[in-house]
């Protein structure tokens, strides 16, 4: 069980980079993920591979309403969304990272739900640009990455999640016990490469590249 996506071809690849944004990883945040912060480097180096290699790079915001009119259940599985404090779209907590900020011309799909695929025109971004293979980094790996990554391979692309360029938080006890954001990072990406996708470090991925001749 599992597959290895040996081939990374730099015109039919795009690397996703899920949700980076201030609510989630600056200092403070309502959502806050201080391992998200901590693996921004190695995001940033790997961003800087796929531009120089010519991968197609895409960011996903995840926001909503102002009014609150598209959180759903959101608002009652997370309390800062649902009192306006994280997430809304339009204030400076829903915005990129400035360490990984999107360069000039990268486009960023906003989002309502944990997948980058759910009700927005990503599918139709990656097809028009002849895209077969999708890398997926960002936060958190169980949730928004996890979800991004499933509907991909739902949707026939080869898919990598970079183990490193990813993270997520601690996990509280709700009547199953509690877990670091370690031991929930391991367990997603465990999962992930199970039935999801082929999991890769950042060198790896970066390896493959070369060998493509980027």
């Amino acid at each position: 069980m599992g597959y290895q996506v040996s081939t990374v071809d730099p015109a039919r690849t795009a690397l996703i980079v899920v949700d980076v944004q201030h609510d989630f990883i600056s200092p403070g945040a309502p959502l806050e993920s201080p391992a998200g912060r901590a693996m921004l480097p190695t995001l940033a180096g790997l961003l800087d591979l796929c531009r120089k290699a010519g991968i197609m790079v895409v960011y996903t915001a995840h926001v909503h309403r102002a009014d609150g009119s598209d959180r759903g259940r959101y608002g009652d599985l997370y309390p800062p969304i649902a009192s306006g404090e994280a997430l809304v779209d339009g204030t400076p907590g829903s915005e990129i990272h400035p360490d990984v900020a999107p360069a000039e011309g990268e486009v960023v799909v906003k989002k309502h739900r944990y997948s980058g695929f759910h009700g927005t025109d990503l599918d139709m971004l990656l097809r028009g640009r002849g895209i077969t293979t999708v890398a997926v980094t960002g936060v958190t790996t169980e949730d928004c990455v996890h979800a991004t990554a499933r509907d991909a391979m739902f949707r026939d692309y080869w898919t990598l999640v970079i183990a490193d360029a990813c993270a997520t938080y601690d996990h509280p006890d709700l009547g199953w016990g509690a877990m670091s954001a370690e031991e929930v990072h391991r367990a997603a990406l465990v999962v992930l490469a199970q039935s999801t996708a082929d999991v890769v470090t950042s060198e790896q991925f970066a390896g493959r590249v070369r060998e493509a001749g980027a």
